[in-house]
């Protein structure tokens, strides 16, 4: 068996690195491309070399066979590694390897064929004795005969695209009448997404947790079954925090998990690294049901690494170079892996783009990133920014080394759900075990945290040293005086992202990162919370005061406002139609998640934005006249 001289990393962010490292101890030559958004990134100075690939948008650049091709041919790489998302499940790029005689570091193009595709893969593996979610394909059909179908399989419904994965484009229906706008949206997600918009339906599992299977196949026609993974803590289908082994499952349902999972993979001939993800019921766990299988290496891996002590890039350059497989490991231990996103929790979890200011992230545990301090986070790719992973010989102990690492991840500069990864990991449900993927919706709203008094006052601190450094504004920062009186003490005083006034104490405080961003508001974390602070100068208290007061006897604020950064991606109203409060207006993408905006009040609507329009945050994308509908 002989390694590739040079291999691509066909990917960006996390994983992209997480590839070159292994690369480098196994002395092969890395190549990484990159977007215009990335040419900064940190994968691509860790690779050998880097090639630019095409634009910032994904489907321009790493969705872009031809260019992936091309990078590979003028590097001389002789073979591919697709990462997870973007081109790994792509059939294309498979068949581009074969034709140029690349190694593709994933499976044959007949098991991406079948794999693949949802709906395929369904009918596939259920004539192999797997049991399947009670559903069908809806490719081909009309919406009249999708909603024929879908009342005789019965409500609630889940939609989902057959391509692609990470949750993207998902749908709850819970009736007839909600079909339809359900399958438009998801068809417009997948379409984005995937470039495909054939969608399956399937039962909804009414209390499910999601269990997978990380398999490995090799050419000489062994599977092997490396374990279970819990991925249970998700949120919109998207996953927030893995473990591995599964909680609380008992032996015969892991074994008949291990079993379904290489019957599946093995009916297709597998090589090479893959995921096989089943339902089970919380409440029946002899309920399990085959949903589908990722072709791909996982986000979640690593916990998968923990416990075995393997490395599966290794792996899988190992049997995509012709290697044997060994007998699985003995799964050892406990890991669990918490996604961190640059998203705000407090506001809906809605994406955070932005420069990373600092990011120091703890030494004890694992943690995979794909940003280092000066980072730039655009709206282009998905929010997760780094992966924290810890492990012990238990999962008490995993989950309490976890939270204690979540709590040094400093992050400043973009906002992140690292406070709230703490309280779901900390939540009675999540350390006794009794899991189902609805856990993270009873949590919400989360609320913003207060900051700190400690917080407060490192951030004053950081203030007022930037003022000692340059000129001072003396009339609106110096401290009252009074004739016969001792002077007031200075005050420090902020706006936080929640709109409050704050002032921070008279207090000289050690140990808490600050930063301050080009807008001149303070970052400042403390235990897992980080705050976004404005100072706040004397006279403008004054005038906030004043606005107040004039808004309290005017109008309602007759604009809605874009909640993020992104891309207008669907106009719900025609320009002068009369729109009551709650409806949506527009609806905008940003880090492949949609969110509408909604209409203030009742009123007439003035659209300001077209679809393709790039906004940004806070930015009017239409005017709800009251006037007018009186």
């Amino acid at each position: 068996m002989t390694f590739p001289d040079t291999v691509l990393v066909a990917n960006r962010g996390e994983i992209a690195r997480r590839i070159i490292r292994t690369l480098r101890e196994l002395g092969i030559r890395s190549v990484a491309v990159y977007s215009d958004a990335d040419a900064q990134a940190p994968h691509v100075r860790e690779a050998d070399q880097g090639v630019h690939i095409g634009g910032s948008a994904a489907a321009d650049s790493y969705l872009n066979v031809d260019a992936i091709m091309a990078a590979a041919a003028a590097t001389g790489a002789q073979a591919i590694h697709p990462g997870y998302g973007f081109l790994s499940e792509s059939v294309a790029l498979a068949r581009a390897c074969a034709a140029a005689g690349v190694i593709f570091i994933g499976p044959d193009e007949r098991a991406l064929e079948i794999m693949g595709d949802k709906a395929r893969a369904r009918s596939h593996v259920s004539q192999h004795g797997v049991p399947v979610v009670p559903g069908f394909d809806a490719s081909g059909l009309d919406d009249e005969q999708i909603r024929a179908r879908a009342d005789e399989v019965g409500y609630p419904l889940l939609v989902k695209p057959s391509a692609g994965g990470g949750g993207k484009g998902m749908e709850i229906v819970r009736s007839g009448d909600d079909l339809a706008t359900a399958l438009a949206t998801a068809r417009r997600v997948a379409t984005a997404a995937f470039g495909d918009d054939s969608m399956v339906l399937e039962r909804l599992v009414q209390r499910p947790r999601h269990i997978e299977v990380q398999v490995f196949g090799d050419t000489h026609g062994t599977v092997i079954a490396l374990g279970e993974r819990e991925c249970t803590l998700q949120r919109r289908h998207q996953k927030v925090i893995e473990e591995a082994p599964a909680a609380r499952l008992p032996d015969e349902v892991r074994r008949r998990l291990l079993d379904a999972a290489v019957a599946a993979a093995k009916s297709v001939d597998y090589v090479g690294a893959g995921t096989v993800e089943f339902l089970v019921e919380a409440d029946a766990v002899d309920e399990v049901f085959f949903i589908e299988m990722n072709t791909r290496l996982q986000v979640e891996h690593p916990v998968t690494e923990e416990v075995t002590g393997l490395d599966l890039v290794a792996l899988q350059l190992h049997v995509a170079t012709g290697g044997a497989l060994d007998p699985a490991p003995e799964v050892r231990g406990h890991a669990v892996e918490a996604r961190v996103y640059a998203e705000a929790p407090e506001r809906g979890f809605l994406p955070s783009t932005g420069r990373v200011l600092l990011f120091d992230p703890p030494r004890d545990v694992r943690v995979d990133a794909a940003i280092e301090t000066g980072s730039e986070i655009s709206g282009f790719y998905d929010p997760m920014i780094a992966k924290v992973i810890a492990s012990g010989p238990d999962r008490r102990t995993a989950l309490r080394r976890l939270d204690a690492a979540l709590a040094r991840t400093v992050v400043l500069g973009v906002e992140t759900n690292i406070a709230f990864l703490r309280a779901l990991i900390r939540d009675e449900r999540v350390t006794s075990g009794d899991l189902d993927t609805g856990i993270i919706e009873t949590m919400l709203p989360f609320p913003a945290a207060d900051p700190t008094a400690p917080m407060l006052a490192a951030a004053a601190r950081s203030v007022n040293g930037r003022r000692h450094a340059g000129a001072a504004d003396i009339w609106h920062e110096l401290p009252g005086w009074r004739l016969g009186a001792p002077a007031s003490p200075p005050r420090t005083v902020f706006l936080t992202d929640e709109d409050e006034i704050v002032e921070a104490p008279a207090a000289y405080v050690h140990g808490i990162p600050t930063a301050t961003d080009a807008h001149g508001a303070v970052w400042v974390f403390a235990d897992g919370t980080t705050a976004r602070l404005r100072p706040l100068s004397r006279r403008a208290r004054m005038e906030r005061r004043l606005a107040e007061c004039a808004a309290e006897s005017g109008p309602r604020d007759p604009e809605g406002r874009a909640p993020m950064p992104g891309a207008v991606v669907a106009v719900h109203v025609a320009d002068g139609d009369a729109v009551r409060e709650g409806d949506p207006l527009v609806s905008i993408e940003a880090m492949k998640m949609e969110h509408p905006v909604l209409a203030p009040h009742d009123g007439t609507v003035h659209l300001l934005v077209a679809v393709g329009d790039q906004v940004r945050r806070d930015q009017p994308v239409a005017r709800v006249s009251e006037q007018e509908t009186a």
